[in-house]
């Protein structure tokens, strides 16, 4: 079969891999229908040093159950499934506390030589626990917004929930790339009065606007920050969304944050250091977020996608075939798309 290989910064590859194959009595077979690049997987594409073999890549697909081990109950062929972005058995402690990124026999994708999801097919293993069957049909105009649910969709959610966003509340959303505008998609969800969204790129701010954003800033650093005090009496918000994950945006996330708020953090930190010392604890503030537990929030987020009550699709600029993945990698790291999606 066909799929993506990444072998250095920059050099992104579609080539033949050997096809998947049941190899535990857990696993699962599914057919990719949709896959999309991550913004995090321009991480690997700007610094990764290069080497002879390539590695799989791509954390978030949907696809058809082919076939499954003997282990695996409520799946069967035919299944439409989404997979969250991290696999695991959805039974240990952990996943049981609602943290199955940290679950005790879980895992990656493109790692550890299971299959990534940027291809025509992917082995799943704890299938069972990963998958999250779907009642649509193969063709259904909803899986984009379906395909969300793999990552970016509950990232969002989660920096808005873990931040403790709630009705009437003031929040800044920092970053207007896809999980940025996921996290203004959830903070209006669950009852955000105000939305100040930060970000320069017009298309994505006005999208933004249309998830739930009451106001702009695209302005950045000092600026950015008078303009958030400016727009809040001078005192920021009560809830921080940090969806960037450089030290610029984190100092920033702290400085538009109101006393006694709490800035929440799902960009990928590229940074080791919090800026978080003694004026920040004179101010009562908390930091918290982390990496988002997409399987716990599928299918509470679930209805409102199948209803058409929420459209978080609408991120997706582009589409390509597995052939043009490259392209779109090029795109999304020269800013030309916000977000590919990939139909095998």
């Amino acid at each position: 079969m066909r799929a993506t290989l990444i072998y250095g910064a920059g050099d992104v590859r579609v080539e033949d891999v050997p096809d998947p194959v049941l190899r535990e009595p857990t696993d699962a077979l599914v057919r990719v229908l949709r896959s999309c690049i991550c913004g995090s997987d321009l991480w690997p594409y700007k610094s990764r040093p290069a080497t002879a073999q390539g590695e799989r890549i791509g954390h978030e697909f949907l696809g058809v159950v082919e076939d499954a081990g003997t282990d695996v109950r409520g799946l069967r062929h035919g299944d439409v499934v989404v997979a969250p972005f991290v696999w695991s058995d959805n039974t240990c402690d952990f996943c049981r506390e609602g943290l199955q990124t940290s679950c005790r026999h879980g895992g990656l994708w493109g790692a550890d030589g299971v299959d990534g999801g940027q291809g025509e097919a992917v082995r799943v293993p704890q299938a069972q626990g990963t998958l999250v069957k779907l009642p649509v049909s193969e063709d259904s105009a909803l899986l984009p917004s379906l395909l969300t649910l793999s990552d970016v969709f509950p990232t969002g959610h989660h920096c808005a929930v873990t931040a403790g966003v709630g009705p009437g509340m003031s929040v800044t959303v920092i970053g207007d790339g896809a999980v940025g505008l996921m996290a203004v998609l959830s903070a209006r969800r669950l009852g955000a009065e105000r939305i100040i969204l930060m970000g320069r790129h017009k298309a994505r701010t006005e999208l933004g606007r249309d998830f739930g954003a009451t106001d702009i800033v695209a302005e950045r650093a000092e600026e950015g920050i008078e303009r958030v005090r400016e727009l809040t009496g001078g005192d920021g918000t009560h809830r921080v969304l940090e969806c960037v994950g450089t030290e610029q945006a984190i100092a920033t996330a702290f400085a538009v944050a109101r006393d006694g708020g709490t800035v929440s953090r799902v960009g990928a930190p590229q940074y080791e250091k919090v800026p978080m010392g003694f004026g920040e604890f004179m101010r009562n503030l908390t930091l918290t977020g982390g990496v988002a537990p997409a399987r716990a929030y599928i299918e509470e987020l679930l209805p409102e996608v199948l209803d058409g009550t929420l459209e978080p699709g609408r991120v997706f600029d582009r589409t390509v075939a597995l052939e043009q993945v490259p392209d779109g990698y090029r795109a999304m790291n020269d800013r030309t798309a916000l977000k590919v999606l990939i139909q095998p």
